[in-house]
């Protein structure tokens, strides 16, 4: 099955996530097939902490990939941004 979920990089207590397309298989961390975009929560100023492309998540899941209960949460705060923004 595919997911899409999200991936840790960054430093010991500066987490910095990837958002992901993977195989449910595979680590958290490891191999992937597309990345969306990221997701910054500890953002600060001027620094962006959530950006995700809606176009390729909208595609993924009508392919039948299954986005995590986070990820889920963060596509609908990126679309209400979207919203308010247009």
């Amino acid at each position: 099955m595919v997911v899409i979920r999200l991936a840790r990089s960054g430093a010991k207590k500066r987490p910095f996530y990837h958002i992901a397309v993977a195989d449910s298989r595979t680590s958290r961390d490891g191999r992937f097939i597309e990345r969306l975009g990221f997701y910054n929560p500890i953002a600060r100023g001027g620094e962006i902490p959530l950006r995700i492309d809606l176009a390729k998540v909208d595609a993924w899941v009508a392919e039948g990939a299954q986005p995590s209960e986070r990820v889920k949460a963060l596509v609908k705060k990126a679309r209400k941004e979207a919203e308010q923004s247009a």
